[in-house]
């Protein structure tokens, strides 16, 4: 394998996922911050962050912990927000799945949404890339993000520390969730999905344990994925009329 060639691609890589960092930043400077508030200490909040890498399943766990739910209802909430994943993995199996063990293990540990976005986008442009240039590429696109995430994590969390008490920040996680979810709800399915969650949640807030929200995270996915289907199926119908 021409090494120079390799390094063009883990290089490109770098390229490619140095602009997310214009999100990574914020998103765990803003963890951070409201780890500290929850509760957590610097050192709490750090390992829940490297441990994770997950943004999204890193609130919501946050959520429910704030919420006083059982630890075990947490991380099932973050299981379910973070399913995505296995999907993602799917998708790269036959792009990465030729690497050695302990590179797929670090692949699937530094697997983010971004990462991921930037390395499919390359894989398809570029068919002909060898298996260590899809590695390189790879691991090029986490290097800026995994770093500047714990970094971004911990001068968060001091901050977090600094802010007195009386200065409520609760609002942090659920404004953080909005800013999320907004800009994605684009397609009828997408905002169906949003507002059966939000219905089945308000009828459900009754639960114990905040369990509410799974279920109402599950019915949310049932009709996004039933509208989708119907709308699939649509073209399909006038046709054959």
């Amino acid at each position: 394998m021409n090494t120079t060639s390799t390094r063009a691609f883990y290089l490109a890589g770098l390229r490619d996922g140095a602009p997310f960092l214009l999100v990574v930043v914020p998103f765990g400077f803003l963890f951070g911050v409201a780890g500290t508030e929850a509760g957590l200490s610097i050192a709490q909040v750090m390992g829940f962050s490297v441990a994770v890498i997950a943004g999204a399943a890193q609130f919501a766990a946050l959520q429910m912990l704030q919420d006083n739910a059982p630890t075990v209802i947490a991380v099932v909430t973050a299981l379910a927000v973070n399913l995505r994943m296995a999907m993602y993995s799917a998708s790269l199996a036959p792009h990465l799945g030729g690497a050695p063990l302990w590179q797929r293990a670090l692949a699937a540990y530094v697997l983010v949404d971004q990462v991921y976005a930037a390395s499919v986008a390359r894989y398809e442009t570029t068919p002909a890339m060898t298996l260590p240039q899809k590695l390189a590429f790879y691991f090029g696109t986490a290097t800026p993000l995994v770093p500047v995430w714990y970094g971004a994590t911990w001068a968060g969390a001091r901050a977090g520390e600094a802010i007195p008490p009386s200065l409520a920040l609760d609002f942090v996680v659920p404004i953080t969730f909005l800013a999320l979810v907004g800009p994605m709800l684009r397609t009828l399915a997408h905002l169906a999905a949003a507002a059966t969650s939000v219905a089945a949640m308000l009828a459900l807030s009754a639960l114990p344990y905040n369990s509410g929200l799974l279920l109402a995270s599950v019915l949310a996915m049932i009709v996004g994925a039933r509208i989708e289907l119907w709308q699939t199926r649509r073209p399909v119908m006038r046709d054959a009329a």
